[in-house]
């Protein structure tokens, strides 16, 4: 599906994009404004979890925003009725935060789902979802590249609500006809994503060191293999499984090839910055206990089903992360 296929899948109508003040969520808002979509937007700008109005500052009068959360029933409903498309990116992506308040991401990346599933079985049950899930609900990997065939261990809290979300959509789509997909995310990297604190994944905390000239402490041997996806790519993929009927009912792995080491990664960083430096450190114990080793995915099935494969390669893709946060930091701190 080419760009004029796009448009036409999306021009004039309804789609809401849950977190959209996020990191990937603003940018599917934006890339929908763009195609001529009427955008809505929810988030409920929770502390630390990456919600930030200059995210969505250059298309701002473009789209609908409400700051709330997907447990408010009566915010929820008047934002699905009409809708043609949701793009379901709210929650908390943190691994660690997961394990130390299980119950906070229980409500986030459980109830908050069902209760946007259970309004549009009220209230739009024609919609067509698409959820944004994690690479995470595999666990530590049997076999590599992992595909959608790999069995599901979870090994933090996290993943296993991600996994029982998807769960949820498929039971509603078996049982209410509410036609979703399911895309399972690796490392989603670029401009925009929260780069304050490390507690939300490895790649934008190393951004924002190699933008600041300091040190990136890269744990254990620096030899465990991440495949990177550049977040462009990812609300292209976003894109396409919303507007091919041939996905829905189907859960689809992002990924990229080929896999990088986490040392490599911040070579490669280094490389791209000035003053910046990297090196090794222990695991402390709260990583260590969820630290899942090599993991990398095989796309090749949402390739053969809806042509998507990443287009920007690594080097670019960073080089333009770096020049994002060089010119505007001080608004992600």
């Amino acid at each position: 599906m080419n760009d004029a296929e796009l448009a036409a899948a999306f021009a004039g109508k309804v789609a809401l994009v849950t977190g959209g003040m996020g990191f990937i969520g603003s940018h599917v808002a934006r890339r929908l404004v763009k195609l001529g979509a009427r955008v809505r937007v929810i988030d409920a700008l929770v502390p630390d979890c990456g919600g930030n109005a200059f995210n969505l500052e250059d298309v701002r009068d473009g789209l609908e925003l409400r700051i709330a959360d997907l447990r408010d029933s009566d915010a929820l409903e008047a934002l699905v009725l009409g809708c043609d498309y949701i793009f379901d990116l709210a929650g908390q992506v943190s691994h660690v935060d997961s394990m130390e308040r299980p119950f906070d991401d229980l409500e986030n990346n459980t109830r908050a789902h069902l209760c946007l599933l259970e309004a549009c079985r009220r209230h739009a049950p024609g919609v067509r979802i698409v959820f944004a899930s994690t690479r995470q609900v595999y666990g530590r990997a049997r076999y590599l590249p992992l595909d959608e065939e790999h069995p599901c261990d979870a090994r933090d809290v996290n993943g296993v609500h991600k996994l029982a979300a998807e769960q949820y959509h498929r039971v509603y789509g078996a049982s209410y006809g509410i036609r979703s997909v399911v895309l399972r995310l690796t490392n989603t990297y670029g401009p925009g994503q929260l780069v304050k604190h490390a507690r939300q994944g490895f790649i934008g905390w190393f951004v924002r060191l190699a933008v600041e000239g300091k040190t990136i402490d890269v744990m254990g041997d620096g030899n465990q293999t991440r495949d990177l996806n550049h977040v462009d790519d990812v609300v292209t993929a976003m894109l396409l499984a919303a507007a091919s009927p041939a996905a829905v009912g189907r859960t689809y792995n992002l990924g990229a090839n080929p896999p990088i080491s986490l040392g490599d990664l911040a070579t490669l960083l280094v490389d791209l910055s000035e003053g910046a430096s990297w090196r090794l450190v222990p695991f402390p114990p709260e990583r260590a206990r969820i630290d899942v080793g090599n993991a990398y995915a095989s796309h090749a099935a949402i390739r053969r089903d809806l042509g998507w494969e990443p287009r920007i390669g690594l080097r670019e893709g960073l080089l333009a992360t770096l020049d994002f946060y060089r010119r505007n930091l001080a608004r992600y701190l």
